[in-house]
């Protein structure tokens, strides 16, 4: 306990002192003495961002802000505040010239020590100046450096800044931290060095040396040392300015033999040349040829063994547009991998249109060293992803430690140019067997399917029906198609679908873009079992057309396209919904209003009956939408937008659900005495008619229809080539003569032929009962919701230009003829006596 006591004691000495100390700093008082001949200078100004001038003032001779102290001279002064190093700092620069005498090669020391210096934030420079023939190396010693872009700071406060001499121009080299690969950096013409150190660090070495070199014939040589995994970010010279006209800068890498190192451009841009050609070059060991040339737009090498080279070279640049050369990239050093050993070919000789990329998935950065992911095309050309095109075969390996940092993207287009040619044909839209040999999982297969404009629509059955997702409803399964609008400038998305539902297929007007994308490795199982057929069909004018078969086992949910962002302006779309006869279906909707205003055009919806022809129709604006309803047939469900005035978009989700259908008592004795009383009905009226016949035929005598043999019908004539005459059979006797026989020539026009009777009878639908969605009502109809017939005339009329955003697909001609429904010339009527 007591030991315990003494440590605090300490403790709290050690605080009070300090503080006692760090008050008595405004009095404190520094010289400084610089030796004659030393071409030592030593400047004391206001650091950055200054402060108010003020609130602290060194005091030598005088209170100043600024004190500069030459070789040969000595200085004594003070600070009139407690804490300078809030508001000055201190350069010490010293000048070697090497072209009027020898250099001071060897080990840098840090003149004057930092021990008579004020605790202020420092900065050495030494300004080393140098013939063109003579090279200089800056040698760093433990910890190497590690280059950083500018205006970056580093953990430790230590900075290294270098630059060279290109005539009487500096030529920023780079600013590096420590804790890294660099250690050597060889230049020509001469070199400055500036080395930051913070005002709390106590550092008395520099921590490189100079040493003499022959010509470099090139602007640098940075050499980066690798004694295991780990990676470099390295930048040319002046980046992110433009790097020298027409110079040449090189990196040295030091491999050990049992690693590999791959390279890798970060951010690059390139001048306009007009004399040479802006490259890199490799000198790889094992290679082929002495130097490998790359464009920076190239493919860089990967899994390289052993030390290479890789130069940068400029050119001669346009005058009046230069442009700018610089150059990012990155060497990433790893372990060889099992992978790295196996190659993969990838045939696309017989594709067209096609490409397939294997890239690296999206991940979290991290501050550890991540061994890289990379793929290579003949085992050298290594990137962090690449491309594959159509019309060659590939031979791709890969330098990976988890492959799962890897994912496939492929793309394939099917266009049809000749819409007759096309027309009723059909496509498998199926994953190529050489992506699954492949060991990346992949993540989009894409079908991009275009036709020509207004000439024909596209039809997409798959071998198992569909499911939509939705929140209420979410896909499950190890993969998904998402079909969306491939028109260029038309944002619209069907929506995203899965197996185990109940769409059957999906018509879209024109072109479309469906992409199959994995969530799970099983998916290769999952899609053999389903596929997915586009067919060409004749052109339609609805967005889309969803045929939807209900399940008796589950409901199934169904939203308007483009969910998140709403139903594109003046867009309709409709539901083919088939019922089965022993079902009931209840059509049910989310909400109650859709909130929408229009800005031009109006928004309906209509509910259409497929056998009984009724159609419901509601304004999506002002009605509320219809409540839970039951619908004994199959009927569609078609749904037309306006151009909405505020942000507000139409989004309609709903769902349908199926009973068993079921006979209600009360409908069957409704039914049982209906139909007494209508067979009641039919026997007073034929009562009534047989009274009425009776009463006729004993008032007026025989019928006009009996034949009288005691009166001559015969005209006078000629005779006949044919003896047996009409009175020689009895094929003129009647016994009814029929109305049409005795009243036949009134209805007879000019040209002899039967005029149609002009009667008010009941017609019946000649047209389609389920290829065609319901026409949408007049704009100028606003009335509540109605339930019309086929045979009930429209309430007004729209022309060509107001009408064409509310066009469907079906044709203007309806007479299609699902069975006889011709009318009878005429109808039957009663025998009527002559003269009545």
């Amino acid at each position: 306990m007591a030991g315990l006591n003494c440590r605090v004691t300490v403790a709290l000495l050690g605080v009070l002192l300090l503080g006692a100390a760090r008050l008595s700093r405004g009095g404190e008082t520094y010289e400084i003495a610089l030796p004659r001949g030393s071409n030592i200078t030593v400047l004391i100004k206001p650091g950055v961002p200054t402060l108010p001038a003020n609130v602290c003032h060194i005091i030598s001779k005088k209170w100043v802000t600024s004190l500069s102290i030459k070789a040969g001279e000595t200085a004594v002064f003070s600070f009139s505040c407690r804490n300078p190093e809030n508001h000055f700092v201190i350069e010490i620069q010293k000048n070697i010239d090497c072209m009027s005498g020898p250099c001071p090669f060897g080990k840098v020391h840090l003149q004057p020590s930092t021990s008579v210096l004020p605790t202020l934030n420092r900065t050495f420079i030494w300004d080393v100046k140098a013939n063109k023939n003579i090279g200089l190396e800056l040698q760093f010693s433990l910890p190497r450096l590690r280059q950083i872009r500018p205006g970056e700071s580093c953990p430790d406060g230590v900075t290294h800044s270098i630059s060279s001499r290109i005539g009487t121009t500096m030529v920023r080299i780079g600013t590096f931290c420590s804790n890294g690969t660099v250690s050597r950096i060889k230049m020509q013409e001469g070199v400055k060095m500036a080395l930051d150190l913070p005002w709390f660090l106590n550092r008395n070495v520099s921590g490189f040396s100079i040493t003499n070199r022959s010509s470099i014939k090139r602007l640098c040589i940075i050499e980066s040392v690798f004694e295991g995994e780990g990676s470099a970010t390295l930048m040319s010279a002046n980046y992110p300015d433009g790097f020298p006209e027409d110079e040449l800068m090189t990196w040295q890498f030091i491999i050990p033999a049992h690693l590999r190192a791959s390279v890798s451009f970060l951010h690059f841009s390139v001048s306009n040349c007009v004399k040479k050609e802006e490259r890199v070059e490799y000198c790889i060991p094992g290679s082929t040829t002495n130097r490998e040339v790359f464009k920076l737009q190239d493919k860089q090498p990967g899994n390289i063994a052993g030390n290479f080279n890789l130069s940068l070279q400029g050119c001669d640049q346009d005058v009046q547009n230069p442009g700018i050369l610089r150059l990012q990239f990155q060497v990433l050093v790893q372990h060889p991998q099992d992978e790295s050993n196996k190659t993969y070919m990838v045939d696309l000789s017989n594709e067209r249109a096609m490409s397939l990329t294997i890239e690296q998935r999206p991940s979290k950065l991290s501050r550890k060293f991540v061994p890289g992911c990379f793929v290579c095309l003949d085992s050298r050309t290594c990137s962090t992803n690449l491309t594959l095109t159509a019309g060659s075969k590939h031979n791709i390996s890969f330098l990976c430690d988890d492959l799962t940092r890897l994912w496939i993207n492929a793309e394939k287009t099917i266009s049809c140019l000749d819409h007759r040619y096309c027309h009723r044909k059909s496509y498998s839209l199926q994953v190529p067997w050489y992506i699954f040999q492949l060991p990346v999982q992949l993540h989009d297969f894409s079908w991009k399917l275009l036709v020509p404009k207004d000439s024909i629509s596209l039809a997409l059955v798959p071998a198992q029906k569909l499911q939509q997702h939705t929140h209420e409803r979410v896909c499950n399964t190890s993969f998904s198609y998402l079909v969306a609008s491939a028109v260029p400038g038309q944002d619209l998305s069907f929506g995203s679908f899965c197996s185990g539902g109940s769409i059957e297929q999906i018509q879209v007007k024109q072109n479309v873009s469906v992409t199959l994308r994995t969530f799970a490795p099983s998916f290769q199982q999952e899609a053999s079992r389903q596929s997915l057929a586009v067919s060409f069909i004749p052109h339609f004018k609805e967005e889309g057309v969803f045929t939807v078969t209900l399940d008796t086992k589950s409901k199934v949910y169904l939203r308007t396209p483009n969910w998140d962002r709403g139903l594109p302006s003046l867009t309709s779309v409709s539901w083919n919904i088939s019922v089965p006869q022993d079902q009931v279906a209840c059509l049910t909707f989310l909400k109650e209003r859709t909130g929408l205003v229009c800005q031009t055009g109006r928004a309906f919806m209509i509910i259409q009956e497929q056998r009984a022809h009724t159609e419901e129709i509601f304004s999506l604006e002002e009605e509320v939408l219809p409540k839970p309803s039951f619908r004994y047939h199959s009927f569609w469900v078609n749904i037309s937008n306006c151009s909405p005035m505020s942000r507000k978009q139409l989004d309609l989700l709903f769902w349908v659900s199926l009973t068993p259908r079921t006979m209600d008592l009360t409908v069957i004795i409704l039914a049982v005495v209906g139909g007494g009383a209508l067979l009641l009905f039919a026997l007073g009226l034929i009562v009534c008619f047989v009274k009425k016949n009776r009463k006729k035929k004993i008032n007026k005598g025989p019928a006009v229809g009996i034949y009288n043999g005691n009166v001559n019908t015969q005209m006078p004539m000629q005779p006949k080539i044919f003896q047996k005459r009409q009175t020689d059979n009895d094929s003129h006797v009647y016994a009814v003569i029929d109305d049409t026989m005795v009243y036949g020539h009134l209805l007879q026009d000019s040209k002899g032929s039967f005029l149609q009777p002009e009667v008010d009878t009941y017609r019946p639908f000649q047209g389609a009962t389920g290829d065609c969605p319901p026409s949408p009502p007049p704009v100028c109809s606003r009335a509540p919701t109605a339930k019309l017939t086929e045979d009930e005339p429209s309430s007004g009329f729209l022309s060509e230009s107001e009408s064409e955003s509310y066009t469907f697909s079906h044709p203007k001609d309806r007479n299609i003829n699902n069975g006889n429904t011709d009318l009878p010339l005429l109808e039957t009527y009663e025998t009527m006596e002559p003269g009545e």
